[in-house]
């Protein structure tokens, strides 16, 4: 338009390494990062960052070289999500769940320049570097973070180690310029798939994508200024669903934790006066659960946004009896962690609690960091009728979705085909245009011509006073093609049948739909806490169809 000029007066590139430049401003004596007994304030996260950018510089990096990670919730790898795009580089958090042939093959994939690896984990890397040696490959500089409990132990001297972690930082300056993306679509990350499916895939991240991304989050998690967030969602799914970044946005106070569990969860909340949290449904099972010796009231209420699968109902209603307010949130790792979520409506208040936590399980519409979300005929491409019947894939469009599939042009032409992203999860669409997931395309059970979600099964095994966790596949049968197998695990003290489950869900779901099958077992799973039904199926093949006289 005439008159007007793009320069750097009114363009710079979104990027949420401006996050921690504004709150090394704002709130530089406020603390950044809590982990036992290290305390850092956002001043002093912002220098070591800077330090950071200016050892990798020193070390080789350039713009757009890969920087690998393989450590837990720990305040370096808080730092890393700043410090490697601070140097124009791109970080990959690997799974702490990889074994070491999993690990030599992404970093050979990313061509990886340097590894960053927890001392608890060096073992796994160095297995790695072992396999990758033999195969004459390149091995990337390896920094291992330590503990007060490690001991600094060099690998093998052919290896290129660098040294321990804070030694590296304290090599860098101080007053080291940041290398800022010279377009905000430069990737910033990639972030590996669960595999929950199939083979780990890597997702390209954005600059602009994260920066997008980190505020939604801020805003359906209703996070105000200065936040306590406590760490139980992995740093490396979806960059901590982009609340690495949201926390530093924010000003908050990130309370890291090494292993999580009952107690350090109950623990943390008390002492740090945590107001937010989040996590897969395992998370939700995990405090619920959680013997009454280690419960403490709350001091105030925690805010929590779950994802990864849907919470059955009496889940959600657990929590709120504990006081945890819970957002229902909805995603994928390509769209950059949540994509949706059931925002809550005033006139839901006067439902029975019954009534309020089922509505809540659903997945809801997109946030505002995405153009849309929708149910769509997978051929046709025309949205589904808003019956809450007929079903559809979700496709999800938007600055929030991925840049693409890492060295897979294939798959990313595919994810994207019809200018949509396909999401693979198959879903109903509410009269409210609420959607609601009923199962991924590949976990949809047909028996006898009959379509059955394997979610809405499993949340009525859930409801059953003795079960802890389930999860629902089909099992192959040569008289209706499938048939539900459930793999149920009980809680501690509890006991319950194969018929007793089994008969629990004929009285509650049409008969087609019951499990005719039930295991009882632990639940193969993800670091992110997802179920693992790819092992479940094979299991289920194993074991053979079931006879027409069966």
């Amino acid at each position: 338009m005439e008159g007007t000029v793009k320069c750097s007066a009114n363009f710079v590139p979104l990027s949420p390494i401006s996050f921690l430049e504004r709150s090394a401003k704002v709130y530089g004596d406020r603390l950044s990062i809590v982990h036992g007994n290290v305390r850092y304030t956002w001043r002093e996260t912002r220098e070591r960052c800077i330090r950071l950018v200016s050892a990798l510089t020193h070390l080789g990096i350039s713009r757009g070289d890969v920087v690998a990670a393989l450590a837990p919730n720990i305040p370096a790898l808080y730092e890393l999500h700043f410090g490697v795009p601070m140097a124009g580089a791109v970080l990959c958090a690997l799974n702490t769940r990889y074994d070491s042939d999993m690990v030599s093959v992404l970093l050979k994939e990313l061509e990886a320049k340097i590894i960053f690896v927890d001392y608890e984990l060096l073992d796994v890397v160095k297995g790695a570097l072992e396999i990758l040696s033999k195969e004459r490959v390149k091995l990337p500089h390896l920094i291992l973070i330590s503990d007060t409990e490690s001991e600094l132990s060099s690998p093998n001297n052919n290896w290129s180690f660098v040294s321990e972690y804070e030694s590296f930082l304290a090599s860098g300056e101080s007053d080291f310029e940041i290398v800022w993306p010279n377009d905000e679509w430069d990737a910033i990350a990639v972030n590996y798939t669960s595999g929950t499916t199939s083979r780990p895939k890597g997702v390209v991240y954005s600059h602009r994508g994260a920066y997008l991304n980190s505020l939604a989050a801020a805003l359906l998690t209703e996070m105000a200024s200065m936040p306590v967030f406590l760490w139980t969602v992995p740093m490396f799914h979806c960059s901590g669903w982009c609340l690495t970044w949201t926390v530093a946005a924010q000003g908050g106070t990130n309370i890291c934790m090494r292993n999580v569990n009952e107690k350090g969860i109950f623990d943390n909340i008390s002492q740090h006066q945590v107001t937010h949290m989040g996590g897969a449904p395992t998370i939700l099972n995990m405090i619920i659960n959680a013997p009454q010796s280690v419960q403490k009231p709350l001091p105030r209420t925690v805010n929590v946004m779950t994802g990864g699968a849907a919470p059955p109902p009496q889940a959600l209603l657990k929590m709120k009896e504990l006081n945890f307010n819970v957002t229902h949130g909805y995603g994928q790792t390509e769209a950059y962690g949540p994509a949706a979520v059931c925002f809550w409506k005033p006139e839901w208040n006067y439902l029975s609690p019954v009534e309020q936590a089922n509505l809540h399980a659903r997945q809801g519409v997109h946030h505002l960091g995405l153009e849309d979300i929708d149910v769509k005929d997978s051929e046709s491409m025309k949205s589904v009728p808003s019956d809450a019947k007929t079903i559809g894939e979700v496709m999800i469009r938007g600055n929030t979705v991925m840049n693409g599939y890492f060295k897979d042009m294939k798959a990313t032409e595919n994810a994207f085909k019809g200018g949509w992203f396909r999401s693979g999860d198959l879903a109903v669409k509410h009269p409210d245009g609420y959607i609601e997931v009923k199962d991924r395309s590949i976990d949809i059970i047909i028996s006898g011509g009959e379509t059955i979600s394997s979610i809405e099964v499993e949340s009525v095994i859930f409801s059953h006073p003795s079960v802890f966790e389930a999860a629902v596949v089909g099992k192959p049968d040569d008289h209706w093609g499938e048939t539900p197998c459930a793999f149920v695990k009980l809680k501690n003290g509890c006991n319950a049948s194969a018929d007793e489950i089994i008969k629990y869900c004929r009285d509650r779901l049409p008969q087609y739909m019951a499990p005719r099958t039930v295991i009882f077992d632990d639940l193969p799973k993800t670091s992110t806490g997802k179920t693992q039904k790819f092992v479940l199926r094979e299991r289920v093949k194993a074991m053979g169809s079931v006879s027409k006289g069966s």
